[in-house]
């Protein structure tokens, strides 16, 4: 069988094919080839030989996209065993065949009836035989084919993502690469220049350039400046047929921004400025803002500011707001009109982020000078101290001076001042003050022991200008006077054993004043003339403690219990429960037993006294040299004057004794002696530690002998 074909073949078939050229007349071509088998015929004797290929298949080709009026002819398909008497039939089979290709089962003439596309179907397969028409059996075997959809240039290049958005830093070297595009075309790019991209900038020159074979986009110039221009539109194209006259192109825009780098230094758009700030302006507050361009965007134009001169230093200060990028000026000091009326300084702005690679383009930091005018404001009286603190003696007459308060109108005028006293407290008026002078007056005869102290509110004012005030705090101690009797500190109730021995102290007693320490605690004891004396008994008065002793035994009793080893100490009785192990913080009784190891005053851990004592009060700092009547009476007025009354009792435990005493034990345990034979005189030889207690035992002795 021969093909015969008018459709340009493929160059690398020339060893089987006629190659004929597209333009022009189609020729005719035929290519006779050899059966691949054997084929046995009726009446001879099969005759083995060695195979020969009956088909040798070829290409056919059509071209994409015909539009004519008749079908486009393909090629013709011709059998050796057809003698042009129509006995040979042609059959097609495959892709298309019947539909898209059809034959002339006489002629084998191939025909394509419809416009084909290769960018949707490259190729067809189909299947060619040969039989008898009158039998129907083949004259040949099967032969399979390829009609291939020849490609024209019917696809334009595509830009399949665009359009782009891409940045580039400003002030980039010229050739720097801003983004690779590329387009595709859909036509056979194994066939002719159909599917040869070239690329090429339509807009957006002189700025930037494109390679035309790679795609890639680059800047053109050298330094170019965001704050001159920041966005730039570029259209690139793609032609195929390598550019040539005739080829399809697509174009695609690519949108470019300059990003911002810091190459703008901040600058001040005055070198001197002027600012008003009232003298009435509080610490702290902001007193006006100040701001220093800068044509970078971003991190880039971040800058502080600060002040590097002037003689407002130390009355100015300056923050940097980072939204506004303005300097926020407070103050630091108040302001004085009379004083100072103006200030001057100087401000300096300065970026925060430098890029050193254009350092050559700074100093990256502007100064400029700000004058700032102080504003006179009517201000309200200003007294000559913060607080006042006043002493008035109690019992004083109506009407007497306690102190005087002075204010002054700190403004040039110098407006006179009127003084009055706030009672919106809801005090109960004790005093009054003159109007002029400012002289506070009692309107009432006061009593220290109600209220020692008293706090009142003087306000002053302008003359001129009433509603201006000012409003100071006076404090008035009330001193004391002696003009409370001493009184006994309670009832007492006092129990005495029958059998109690002459000259044994039974109890004792204590007294309290209402007055202050001067004229309170230092009392005198004595009993009363005026009422019968009992012999029994008798008062001994140590200025701060009143010891009552037994003097002579009224009558003497068996003891209730007989023994020779009977020896018990006297019982004294109190009405007193005291605090119990817990209460620790009681009198210290060491201080008896060793003054020099007492310590300093101590207050109660669970109150803390809110008075402070003045230096009269306070305990001596050298306690070797008090003995023990003086450390008493010390410790009592201590205890009278503790703001964390009521009193409070204690038991304490004390494990030191103390050195032996070289005269022994003076216990009257196991003593062999009546109180009567006992001689007391040698107590004066112990040294000054007993002295009082030869005292006491001598007076004693002397009253038993009288």
């Amino acid at each position: 069988m021969k093909i015969t074909s008018t459709s340009c073949i493929c160059p690398v078939l020339v060893c089987l094919c006629f190659v004929q050229r597209c333009y022009g007349t189609a020729h005719h071509s035929s290519i006779k080839v050899t059966r691949n088998q054997t084929k046995h015929i009726e009446g001879e004797t099969e005759v083995h030989h060695r195979p020969k290929r009956g088909w040798v298949w070829n290409q056919f080709f059509v071209l994409e996209e015909h539009m004519g009026p008749d079908p486009q002819y393909v090629g013709k398909l011709h059998s050796n065993s057809d003698k042009g008497d129509g006995s040979v039939k042609y059959i097609l089979t495959g892709e298309g065949a019947g539909t898209i290709f059809i034959i002339d089962d006489t002629t084998g003439d191939i025909h394509s009836t419809k416009s084909l596309d290769r960018e949707q179907k490259t190729h067809y397969v189909l299947h060619a035989q040969a039989i008898d028409r009158r039998t129907n059996k083949p004259l040949e075997p099967e032969s399979e084919f390829i009609i291939k959809v020849q490609d024209i240039n019917d696809n334009a290049p595509k830009f399949t993502d665009g359009p782009y958005i891409v940045t580039v830093p400003e002030m980039s070297d010229m050739g720097t690469s801003v983004l690779q595009v590329t387009a595709t075309d859909a036509d056979d790019p194994t066939y002719g220049n159909s599917a040869r991209v070239v690329y090429s900038i339509l807009q957006g020159q002189p700025y930037f350039s494109v390679d035309p074979k790679t795609g890639v986009i680059r800047t053109a110039l050298h330094n170019m400046d965001r704050e001159a221009r920041e966005h730039y539109s570029v259209v690139i194209q793609a032609k195929d047929m390598a550019g040539q006259v005739g080829g399809l192109s697509g174009s695609t825009t690519v949108n470019i921004t300059l990003t911002d780098v810091n190459d703008n230094p901040p600058r001040f758009p005055q070198k001197h400025y002027q600012l008003y700030v009232p003298e009435s302006a509080q610490v702290g507050s902001a007193v006006g803002k100040i701001k220093a361009n800068d044509a970078d965007t971003g991190s880039n134009a971040d800058m502080t500011y600060s002040i590097i001169n002037g003689d407002g230093i130390g009355i100015f200060s300056i923050s940097t707001d980072k939204e506004t990028r303005e300097g926020i000026l407070s103050l630091k000091k108040p302001l004085n009109y009379e004083k100072k009326k103006s200030y001057t300084l100087t401000i300096e702005g300065a970026n925060t982020h430098l890029d050193f690679r254009f350092s050559h383009l700074g100093p990256f930091k502007d100064a400029t000078m700000l004058k700032i005018i102080v504003g006179d404001v009517d201000e309200p009286p200003l007294f000559s101290m913060p607080s006042y603190v006043m002493e008035v003696y109690e019992n004083a007459k109506i009407g007497t001076v306690v102190g005087t308060v002075l204010a002054q109108d700190p403004d040039s005028a110098n407006s006179l001042v009127r003084y009055f006293i706030d009672h919106s407290g809801g005090d109960d008026r004790v005093f009054n003050i003159d109007a002029n002078s400012g002289t506070i007056r009692t309107t009432k005869v006061l009593d220290r022991e109600e209220t020692p102290w008293y706090n009142i509110t003087v306000a002053a004012s302008e003359t001129d200008n009433p509603g201006l005030l000012s409003h100071v705090t006076v404090g008035i101690r009330v001193l004391d006077v002696n003009d409370n009797p001493p009184e006994l500190a309670r009832e007492y109730d006092i129990v005495v054993c029958e059998n109690s021995k002459p000259g044994q102290v039974i109890h004792t007693i204590s007294a309290t004043d209402k007055d202050d320490f001067a004229n309170g605690p230092r009392f005198n004891f004595f009993l009363d003339e005026r009422l019968s004396i009992n012999p029994n008994f008798t008062l001994k008065d140590n200025e701060a403690i009143v010891v009552l002793f037994i003097t002579l035994r009224r009558s003497k009793k068996e003891p209730l219990i007989i023994s020779e080893e009977d020896v018990r100490e006297n019982v004294v009785t109190y009405d007193d429960e005291g605090g119990g192990e817990e209460d620790t913080e009681a009198f210290d009784i060491t201080a008896l037993r060793n003054p020099s190891a007492a310590e300093e005053l101590k207050y109660r851990r669970d109150i803390r006294p809110e008075v402070k004592l003045t230096p009269r009060h306070q305990t001596l700092s050298t306690l070797e040299s008090i003995d023990v009547q003086e450390f008493i009476k010390q410790k009592l007025a201590e205890a009278d004057l503790d703001p964390s009354v009521p009193p409070y009792d204690s038991l304490q435990t004390y494990a030191y004794e103390g050195q032996r005493s070289e005269a022994g034990s003076i216990s009257s345990l196991d003593s062999a002696t009546t109180q009567s034979d006992q001689d007391y005189h040698y107590l004066g030889d112990w040294g000054p530690e007993f002295k009082k207690l030869a005292e006491l035992y001598g007076e004693i002795e002397s009253e038993r002998t009288t």
